[in-house]
């Protein structure tokens, strides 16, 4: 593995910290901990505050910052690297540019003070342009980490291709629903399971009530197809190895996330399902890359 492979995946790890770090603080409402100011913290580059969400939501300032800059050194690399009109050089260009729209959304959240207590339809569009922004921006960086390795092209007419894109855009609607779910575990917490469910189906129930139950639906529905589309290629020379991981992802997955409901989303259970499904979201990646590669060397 080459100097800059390393440290490319060592970008997607760091960045994963960084998603749920960015994840704990909507978790824990710590979102307002610097007030309606950006880039500033209560109109302050390092703020004297000693309350915990103030710490909680610089820390996450502070780290999105250094997530930045490994990105923009990644993408000089990249082009230090690798010959014009390379596709690690396009990839990384990409990741910047999700990084770049990463900071413009998490500034927006907190500037129109789309945050703590919020239950507005403007907070749940913007998280989940938030988390698929998320979804693209670790993609493509993993793509980057990924083709440093290996040649060759991406050939989208293999039959293979139609269901990898429906296999994408399932794991993208997974991602809707979830920040949708997530954001209204946070809002309108329930004292038991039975009490959650009774008030998602109230007539007059908020709509982040009458939404979050489609996740769990739509979750199965796509790991299903997940399972479906991985299984026959367990035993393939070149995509087993990544087939067998992403069944094992969703297997987890599924089990992690009837977990997290019969105990009621705590937070730390947040963390380890987004964990997961970051995890199987950059195995689908590499996975449809390698299939869709020829002349792979």
């Amino acid at each position: 593995m080459s100097r800059f492979t390393q440290y490319a995946w060592a970008t997607v790890a760091y960045n994963l910290l960084v998603v749920l770090w960015g994840t704990f603080v909507r978790a824990s409402g710590s979102g307002a901990g610097c007030g309606e100011h950006w880039p500033t913290c209560n109109g302050e580059v390092i703020p004297r505050s000693d309350a915990i969400e103030t710490m909680i939501e610089f820390t996450h300032r502070a780290t999105s910052g250094l997530a930045l800059l490994m990105t923009i050194a990644l993408v000089i690399a990249a082009h230090r690297a690798f010959a014009p009109g390379h596709r690690v050089r396009r990839a990384s260009r990409a990741t910047l540019g999700f990084m770049l729209a990463e900071a413009l959304l998490g500034a927006g959240l907190v500037i129109f003070g789309l945050v703590e207590n919020n239950d507005s339809v403007a907070r749940a569009l913007v998280m989940c342009l938030h988390l698929l922004n998320t979804l693209a921006l670790l993609g493509f960086m993993a793509l980057t980490a990924h083709w440093s390795q290996h040649n060759g092209r991406l050939n989208f007419q293999l039959p293979i291709a139609r269901w990898l894109t429906a296999a994408l855009l399932g794991v993208f609607l997974i991602g809707i629903t979830g920040a949708i779910a997530a954001l209204g575990d946070t809002l309108f917490p329930a004292a038991s399971l039975a009490e959650g469910l009774r008030s998602d189906l109230e007539p007059g129930a908020h709509f982040l009530l009458k939404l979050r139950g489609i996740h769990p639906v739509i979750a199965l529905v796509v790991a299903f197809g997940l399972f479906s589309l991985a299984k026959p290629y367990r035993h393939d020379a070149r995509l087993g190895q990544m087939a067998s991981l992403l069944i094992a992802f969703v297997l987890v997955q599924v089990l992690v996330g009837f977990i997290n409901l019969g105990l009621l989303v705590p937070i730390y259970l947040q963390l380890i399902h987004l964990l997961l499904a970051d995890g199987l979201w950059i195995t689908l990646v590499i996975f449809s890359a390698t299939a869709l590669n020829e002349n792979a060397a």
